[in-house]
């Protein structure tokens, strides 16, 4: 069935489901200068309708969004940045092998809250939380970007403050659950935001409070993997907590996960539900592993051993095999040391590279007050995880 949003002449001299057809193969980057041809394009190419259309003729793809380092290299006397890290939104796109940056968010122009979630829905990237990138005090903030405009719009704050989530998104809606206070304490509330209305709905609460946990959708259910309570930071648990989301109630699954070892954006989902760690599948990724699934390959990063270089690759869902990737060098060159004791940061290092104890965070660039303020804010675990998403557009 043709979208009801289908205009007269789209391209003339053409039938109009021809017309329309060309317009549906075009790929989401060419969007938002198609968009200026005229008013017609531009409501057909904005439409949820289309988007739609899209979808379910196979002309939309999924590409892995990832929290990248943007203040990379050295200074011309070989010396490291002196600068606070900055970090951007960039998107691979596995079938072409193109690799893009998003434009900035207009609130945040020099670069993304540290630590925010990022997740996708319907042809759109939602930016949720992290901190100030200038005072490192928690934020509430909602972005969504557009993919099909390239633009960015506010939405309404999260209900409360929350670092450290675990996030998913089904159907438009974005679930969060876990994470912790601005006072550091654990929480076990979780709430689901509606993209298309900008609204917020609080959910029923998990059996038990968990920080630092990971979130993900298998089938018609949202996880949240492992994490810890207040009273026993980083000690995370080998259980998790699973909502149906047709009636929004959780259970636990027990022994779901290794204790003592971070999920952090390295869950894979293998046979009948079982998770596992991406680091334990090869060799070449055993340290600051990241795992974007996108359908029938999966995009993972990580490094062979601590300060080794990062590795980029396609793995096959069916036979397991990985496929190296090849990165421009604007995506992958050197990264400015985020962590007072980590050899190499690592490329799409968002929440920070950890020394063994306590993670710190760029002391070289930090003032005298600032580091007293830094010392009263409770850091990430050490893990070197990264922040990730996969959009389909």
């Amino acid at each position: 069935m043709v979208c009801t949003v289908l205009l007269s002449e789209l391209i003339p001299g053409l039938p109009e489901e021809i017309g329309f057809e060309c317009l549906t193969r075009f790929h989401y980057s060419s969007h938002r200068i198609a968009a200026r041809v005229c008013r017609r394009w531009q409501e057909l190419l904005q439409s949820r309708e289309f988007y739609y259309h899209r979808k379910q003729t196979g002309h939309t793809q999924k590409a892995a969004c990832l929290v990248q380092l943007l203040n990379t290299g050295s200074n011309p006397d070989g010396s490291k940045p002196v600068s606070p890290p900055t970090y951007g939104i960039t998107v691979f796109d596995p079938i072409s092998g193109i690799w893009d940056r998003v434009d900035p968010v207009p609130k945040y122009p020099d670069g993304l809250p540290l630590f925010c979630q990022i997740t996708s829905s319907e042809g759109k990237l939602v930016v949720m939380g992290g901190w100030d990138p200038t005072s490192y005090d928690p934020v509430r903030d909602v972005f969504i970007y557009e993919f099909t405009t390239q633009r960015w719009r506010q939405g309404k704050q999260m209900p409360g403050t929350r670092s450290f989530f675990a996030a998913g998104v089904i159907d438009g809606r974005v679930i969060v659950a876990g994470g912790h206070d601005e006072n550091k304490n654990a929480l076990s509330t979780a709430w689901e935001y509606d993209v298309s209305h900008d609204e917020w709905t609080e959910l029923t609460r998990m059996s038990q409070e968990r920080d630092e946990c990971q979130g993900m959708v298998i089938g018609s259910e949202f996880w949240v993997v492992s994490g810890y309570r207040t009273d026993n930071q980083g000690g995370f648990e080998g259980s998790a907590e699973v909502m149906d989301l047709g009636t929004g109630k959780w259970s636990r699954a027990e022994e779901a996960w290794k204790v003592s070892q971070c999920p952090r954006s390295c869950v894979g989902v293998g046979k009948e539900k079982k998770l596992f760690c991406w680091a334990d599948r090869d060799s070449a990724i055993r340290v600051g592993v990241c795992a974007v699934p996108l359908g029938e390959r999966t995009f993972v990063s990580g490094s062979a051993y601590q300060g080794g270089p990062q590795g980029f690759f396609l793995v096959d869902e069916q036979s397991g095999k990985f496929k190296s990737i090849d990165v421009p060098v604007e995506f992958s060159g050197p990264i400015g040391n985020l962590g007072q004791n980590a050899e190499q940061p690592r490329l799409f290092d968002v929440r920070s590279t950890c020394g063994t104890e306590t993670c710190k965070i760029g002391y070289q660039w930090i003032s005298g007050s600032q580091i007293a303020a830094l010392l009263s804010i409770r850091l990430p675990t050490p893990c070197q995880t990264e922040n990730s998403s996969y959009n389909m557009v």
